[in-house]
């Protein structure tokens, strides 16, 4: 199994591909949109969680609507920066690097992206242990990423 890589070590990698994509202009409507769109999936990923039990294989779409709004909440504040970042990894690595004002794990950023791998590329299931083992920290820095983004507009 390959070492995983600090933030740094990815920063630099991603930067040194070209993966952080330089924007002309800071777009509000825009970033409004996306927080939009994150807050969405979090309520549908709570509507979800009411009805399913703790068995039900429903809870990888639980667990990729969280991380969805986590993602798009990252994109929408980098958006403040005028990047633009596709890559996933890159993306968390930019955030940790340019925004340690926020105090974010990395290691956290890590875990969840892989798992999310799981589910969409590997046939992985989340289950009801996996999505609560993370879901704290996921609310909290959903949270802290919307205020952050407030902050801005």
């Amino acid at each position: 199994m390959p070492k995983q890589k600090t933030s740094e070590e990815a920063y630099k990698k991603c930067n040194s591909k070209g993966e952080f994509k330089d924007q002309e202009a800071i777009n509000k409507d825009k970033i409004k949109t996306m927080v939009g769109i994150a807050n969405a999936n979090i309520e549908a990923a709570e509507t979800i969680k009411k009805k399913i039990d703790s068995k039900s294989h429903q809870w990888c779409a639980v667990y990729t609507l969280y991380y969805d709004a986590l993602r798009e909440l990252i994109e929408a504040l980098i958006a403040f920066d005028k990047k633009k970042i596709f890559n996933h990894q890159c993306l968390f690595a930019y955030l940790c690097e340019k925004h340690k004002e926020l105090d974010l794990d990395w290691n956290f950023f890590e875990k969840v992206r892989t798992k999310r791998n799981g589910i969409n590329y590997y046939g992985t299931p989340v289950g009801f242990n996996d999505f609560k083992e993370m879901e704290l920290q996921l609310k909290l820095y959903i949270k802290t990423l919307d205020k952050a983004i407030k902050e801005k507009i």
